[in-house]
């Protein structure tokens, strides 16, 4: 065949551009490919660089020295050792006798507040911890170490301006940027030279941020921790776990395995699908209403915290067995129907091990979708300010992902750096939990 142009057109030339044709789209479309993943990598890692970047610091925390002598007659005036009159007792004045000994020039007003501001406001909280943990410290003089307040902090880690060099500060070198205006500037010149001084003495030290991990929210960024929001998710997820998996996986094996296929399973299974989708926020307006004012169960306790993620993660956990249970092959139940078992006998003995580890995947993914939800948890009140660390599921508390949303909320940027932190926390937290669901899907893992 000749063309206008005087080329040959042959079948077999149609065939090649054909062929060259599609094989240029199909490269084409790996490279789309390697360049989405690329981007959403690119993604990744700006996200756990931006928040390990930010949050690092706050396993750290600096801390000054102080040998306080608490004296009897304001801790313990009458020497009968009750833990109420230890805890109410006037431990700050001790605290501020400490700070201006190693200050002895600092005598006016202004200069003793600037003293006492370089040391966290809650320093007298841990002294009281120490003294009711063991009351035989009352009438001696005791060695210890306090968080430095957090602008201080916040300068010595570099993480606000003016940005204080620690070993320039160390060798008597101010670098304090002083071209800032007076209501730019973190601390005064007064304050600076203070803290300087102050690490001069070797008073100040970085050292291991403990409170972050055993204390509960704080006013004070510097004493502010996780551990009461952890212990709070803790038992949210034992409550939602000790309610959503036996639900979940009995509400799977009856649809799957008694129920009748009729008009009302089509529409328990539609709507189970469509449940999976609702935003988390209907869930807690609808245990805001039920659980709260219908009930009247009390407000920020874990226990209806669970109730409420009971009811969000059940359509997950059902989806999941129910796959799991239609991946079993039907000759494992005809083999135990054929041997004389009954049906219940196939299911429970046959059936449910072999989708076990279905089942305890899509319940591990679903306890991890709980743990990072934060809107349910707002409606039924855990957004409040919880200090105290709760001992059971029905005392007031808070959860991780909202103690994150506070502590974002914050002015301060120590409360910047410690979001940061418990993200991380929070993040770790999830990939042992995936990590568990794969390992315990390779140990229960069975091959037909």
């Amino acid at each position: 065949m000749t063309t206008n142009a005087g080329s040959v057109t042959t079948p077999k030339e149609k065939m090649r551009a054909t062929l060259k044709h599609r094989y240029a789209a199909e490269k084409r479309f790996q490279a789309y490919g390697i360049a989405a993943i690329l981007i959403a990598l690119a993604m990744l890692v700006t996200l756990f660089v931006t928040i390990i970047g930010n949050g690092f610091t706050a396993f750290q925390q600096y801390t000054v020295h102080l040998d306080v002598t608490l004296y009897p007659q304001d801790i313990d005036p009458d020497g009968t050792g009750d833990p109420e009159v230890l805890s109410k007792a006037n431990y700050q004045s001790a605290v501020n006798d400490a700070m201006y000994a190693l200050f002895p020039e600092a005598t006016d007003r202004q200069a003793r507040r600037a003293v006492r501001e370089l040391i966290s406001p809650g320093a007298n909280y841990v002294i009281r911890d120490m003294v009711m943990d063991d009351p035989s410290l009352v009438g001696q003089r005791i060695s210890v170490r306090v968080p430095l307040a957090s602008e201080y902090d916040q300068v010595l880690k570099g993480n606000v301006d003016p940005v204080v060099d620690f070993t320039a500060f160390k060798e008597g070198s101010t670098s304090v940027d002083w071209s800032l205006s007076p209501e730019e500037r973190l601390i005064s010149e007064k304050q600076a030279d203070y803290l300087q001084q102050l690490i001069r003495q070797g008073e100040v030290e970085a050292s291991f941020n403990r409170w972050f991990f055993t204390n509960g929210d704080s006013r004070q960024p510097e004493l502010a921790g996780i551990w009461g929001a952890a212990v709070g998710s803790m038992f949210t997820l034992m409550v939602t776990l000790a309610l959503s998996f036996p639900i979940g996986v009995s509400a799977a094996v009856y649809l799957e395995e008694f129920a009748p296929k009729n008009r009302l399973t089509d529409i328990i299974e539609v709507n189970i699908n469509n449940l999976a989708a609702v935003p988390s926020i209907v869930f807690g307006l609808l245990g805001l209403a039920v659980f709260l004012q219908f009930f009247g169960m009390p407000r920020s306790a874990p226990l209806v915290g669970g109730l409420v993620l009971t009811l969000m993660t059940l359509p997950t956990i059902i989806i999941a067995s129910r796959a799991a249970l239609k991946s079993v092959p039907p000759s494992i139940r005809e083999a135990a129907l054929g041997v004389g078992a009954s049906k219940l006998q196939c299911i429970f003995h046959h059936v449910l091990p072999l989708a076990m580890p279905g089942m305890l995947t899509g319940t591990i993914i679903g306890m991890a979708q709980a743990l990072g939800e934060t809107a349910p948890l707002l409606m039924i009140g855990m957004v409040a300010f919880v200090v105290d660390i709760p001992g059971s599921p029905l005392d007031p508390a808070t959860v991780m992902p909202v103690q994150i949303y506070l502590w974002s909320d914050s002015p301060e940027r120590a409360f910047t750096e410690r979001t940061s932190a418990a993200i991380m926390c929070l993040l770790g937290f999830l990939i042992l939990m995936n990590a568990a669901a794969v390992l315990l899907r390779k140990r229960f893992e069975r091959r037909w």
